[in-house]
């Protein structure tokens, strides 16, 4: 046998045992909505300036006007209240009115559950079980991630929660008294790393994204009765992102980033607007936008952070640095980011142009917050991280460690930081607390 030949088989060998077979692909059966099929008599969003009802707040940005919060605390310091939570999860704080809600898990009890807590106390108000048994097993899961990962999303009158559980996507509708409304099965979902997307609102939907490498699919149901109002197809590929909306004069855009693409979709009918290569194959991150220029980042295994014309889609620059599992903020035209490793950016929106590079320190899962004229970034291990939202040059406030372990992006309402964290004290346990300044509590 030739050599050549020879060397070719056996590389060939070498590679078909090193793969293993992935999940069987699922066909989505697409659903199309037409705009005069959609809901009808679903009562408006109704949320208020210092609630924070869904992941990354009001605007989905991640940005609130608080100017007056603490900057300093710890597990003495500017602590208004703390109380434990049940279970383990990742989900941030939703706060609407005077109640914050989680999404947790109990592994060892194998549950899924949303609670409810009171805003000025942080007593527990009801704790509302959602699912038995069915948990994902460590062969779907990443080392990090949780079974309670998605931040629940409230219209100001019920609760949305989606947790993975059987290898399907389950999504709940709660009223605010923690009765269950309505419970739907979303679909099918093959897990690689678990599930990360949390529950979008749009007018009379809510709209579930899940990539997963089994057959990739967005649906958006109608928030009254959960009904299924469209669903479209995506690539059969594991990646993590929530979609945004993003406002313009014209239309509004739901947007979403993996499958090396960033996509814009119509939000009413899941109509396809525009599609652009670029960041990777995975992402994690929920895309940013300001005016009429989005920005996404990843990933996996591709490093790109681009950024587009919302309106049609164009690429108008791209970054050969990725911030893959936090999410970015962008105010008044300059873009901050944070790697997983801590390594901190500031880029201008019109050009890409480097501001600033800084080692803030740290490993990060959590997604930083623009407080008035300050940005807040909690890492894995408990210390968050208070700077200026300043383009000029990295300026550092303070450090402040509450815990052992973090991974929940912190929420911000009023003059509050609500932070979930926890501590390895013989065993796990998670904590929520409320932090405020000293002298006004």
């Amino acid at each position: 046998m030739p050599a050549r030949l020879y060397f070719l088989m056996l590389v060939s060998l070498v590679l078909l045992a090193g793969c293993k077979p992935g999940p069987e692909v699922k066909e989505v059966e697409a659903v199309t909505a037409a705009e005069a099929d959609l809901p009808q008599d679903v009562p408006p969003i109704s949320i208020g300036e210092n609630d924070w009802p869904w992941w990354r707040g009001v605007s989905q940005t991640g940005i609130v006007g608080s100017e007056d919060i603490p900057t300093e605390w710890g597990p003495e310091t500017n602590v208004v209240w703390k109380t434990e939570i049940p279970g383990r999860g990742h989900a941030s704080p939703t706060i609407v009115g005077d109640r914050i809600y989680l999404a947790t898990a109990d592994e060892r009890a194998e549950t899924q559950s949303v609670l409810a807590y009171d805003k000025l106390t942080g007593e527990e108000v009801w704790q509302t079980e959602l699912h038995s048994g069915g948990l994902t097993g460590k062969e779907g899961m990443h080392p990090k991630s949780s079974h309670a990962s998605s931040t629940i999303a409230c219209d100001g009158e019920r609760l949305f929660a989606i947790f993975l559980n059987n290898d399907r996507l389950h999504a709940t509708a709660l009223d605010l008294e923690g009765e269950i409304v309505w419970q739907e099965t979303v679909g099918d979902f093959s897990p690689k790393f678990g599930y990360a997307p949390s529950p979008v609102l749009y007018e009379s939907l809510v709209i579930f994204a899940a990539d997963n490498w089994g057959g990739g699919y967005i649906s958006a149901h109608n928030r009254l009765t959960g009904e299924l109002v469209w669903r479209i197809k995506r690539p059969a590929v594991s990646t993590y992102s929530t979609p945004v909306i993003v406002e313009q004069d014209e239309m509004d855009l739901m947007v979403i980033s993996g499958c090396e693409m960033v996509a814009a979709y119509d939000p009413l009918t899941g109509t396809d607007l525009w599609s652009t290569p670029g960041t990777a194959e995975a992402t994690v991150g929920t895309p940013i936008w300001e005016e009429n220029k989005i920005v996404a980042s990843g990933g996996y295994p591709d490093k790109d952070t681009i950024c587009l014309n919302a309106e049609t889609g164009e690429a108008l620059w791209h970054v050969k640095d990725h911030i893959y599992v936090p999410s970015m903020v962008v105010k008044e035209g300059y873009v901050y980011a944070v790697t997983d490793k801590g390594i901190g950016f500031c880029w201008s929106l019109n050009d890409g142009k480097e501001q600033w590079k800084a080692r803030i320190g740290g490993n990060f899962s959590a997604s930083p917050v623009i407080a008035g004229d300050k940005i807040l970034i909690t890492d894995e291990q408990g210390t968050t991280v208070v700077f200026e939202a300043n383009p000029e040059e990295y300026v550092e406030i303070s450090k402040n460690k509450l815990g052992d372990s973090a991974f929940a992006t912190p929420t911000v309402v009023g003059n509050r930081i609500y932070l979930r964290t926890t501590f390895f004290n013989g065993g796990k346990q998670e904590m929520l607390y409320c932090i405020g300044n000293s002298e006004e509590l």
